[in-house]
């Protein structure tokens, strides 16, 4: 008889038990593998949450879950993208219309106008003025240091979802987007303002240069007739 001077490692109670589970695993793994609830047992970050009675049912809801989200996304850039290209053949349009308006009150006009093709439910030219006087219909007078307030000293432009009630009165309190340009107009601190009650509604860098370059068409179109006027001479 050969006798052994060596034992068996003995293993602590925690150890033996997890060792027992794997040697479990290993030999039940297509039996593991359709038993969603014990999965959920030995797996319960991954399957937190959520009551897993059938793996691959599990499985199919998650990924139909996935793509649905995906094609959610989808429709929301392919919408994103549509928006700018009606955007940017409106405000080709409107630029033109800029450029035919015969006076300043035209301009304003054209402007004002252009709120609902750049998705917009009203548009206002905004002048700081120390004078309450009311001016042309579609320019708002606004307290001096207003522009630098939204836009920042040198700002051009900002997207906004609060504070219409200073751009627009009392009924710009209900735009939940807001998007306002920077006019640079000669001995004037301006800001063209569009407002939406829809939240996001000019979101988006191709919206936002979009808008950007008929600001700046804006703008030459107002400089151009306030010079104009400059130059027409005294009516005797």
């Amino acid at each position: 008889m050969i006798h052994s001077s060596e034992s068996a490692p003995s293993l602590d109670p925690a150890q033996a038990a997890s060792e027992a589970v794997k040697a479990y695993v290993r030999m039940n793994r297509a039996r593991l593998a359709s038993d969603g609830e014990l999965l959920a047992l030995l797996l319960p970050e991954r399957f937190k949450g959520a009551e897993v009675l059938d793996l691959q049912h599990f499985a199919i809801e998650r990924l139909r879950s996935e793509n649905q989200a995906l094609k959610i996304e989808r429709d929301g850039l392919k919408g994103s993208q549509l928006r700018s290209a009606r955007l940017g053949d409106s405000v080709r349009r409107f630029m033109l219309d800029l450029v035919g308006a015969q006076s300043f009150a035209e301009v304003v006009v054209v402007a004002t106008g252009a709120a609902d093709a750049l998705g917009a439910d009203k548009a206002v030219l905004c002048l700081e003025s120390a004078s309450a006087a009311a001016g042309t219909e579609g320019v708002r007078l606004i307290g001096p240091g207003t522009v630098t307030a939204v836009l920042g000293p040198g700002g051009m432009g900002a997207i906004l979802s609060g504070g219409g009630e200073i751009l627009f009165g009392p009924e710009g309190a209900a735009y939940r987007s807001l998007a306002a340009l920077r006019l640079r107009l000669p001995g004037l601190s301006a800001i063209y303002v569009l407002g939406a009650v829809a939240e996001d509604r000019f979101e988006g860098r191709e919206i936002e240069a979009e808008l950007g370059y008929f600001a700046r068409g804006l703008e030459r179109a107002i400089g151009a007739k306030l010079i104009e006027k400059c130059l027409d001479p005294p009516k005797a």
